[in-house]
């Protein structure tokens, strides 16, 4: 087996919204999937997948999986449903660029780009253009079209912005 590629961030300029945010949309999506067979897991569990003969570990800031007994230890060798990153001054290049392009690799159904600082959350969904994976731009959350926010694949999950960025100033 190859080398592990993996990407290492400089979290020291990282703040405590980019948790706050973490925090509240694990807390209030997994009180909705208590007796789902998908679970969501916080930033504490990496997923490992081969692309191009290389392995890539990549540790989304919040994810819904729904084969999550396919891990070993807090590395799950499957593919989410639904992956988060908040942005960090620090992050916000690799989240729209490298990472984004992995996510794509793998075919997760949907990708949300949150940025705190804007109280703002892109949704981008999955889908194909001449059998080519593609990430469209579903829509761009913010106060003005509040209730427009939700979870496009798990639609019986109810977040609101207020919730994802509540404690946020």
């Amino acid at each position: 087996m190859g080398a592990l590629n993996i990407q290492i961030t400089d979290m020291a300029g990282a703040y405590v919204e980019h948790s706050i945010v973490i925090t509240n949309f694990v807390i209030k999506v997994g009180s909705q999937m208590q007796d789902s067979l998908c679970k969501i897991f916080g930033d504490n569990v990496q997923y490992k997948w081969l692309v191009n003969e290389e392995e890539k570990t990549v540790i989304p800031d919040a994810s819904i999986n729904c084969r999550f007994r396919h891990r070993r230890g807090n590395s799950f060798f499957n593919n989410p449903r639904f992956v988060m990153e908040v942005l960090s001054p620090s992050t916000e290049k690799y989240d729209r660029g490298e990472k984004k392009e992995l996510y794509l690799s793998q075919e997760i159904d949907e990708y949300w780009i949150v940025d705190w600082r804007k109280k703002q959350v892109e949704i981008y969904v999955l889908d194909y253009d001449q059998l080519q994976p593609k990430y469209y731009l579903y829509n761009i959350v913010t106060e003005k079209n509040k209730k427009e926010l939700k979870i496009i694949h798990f639609q019986n999950i109810n977040i609101t912005l207020d919730d994802l960025f509540d404690g946020i100033d």
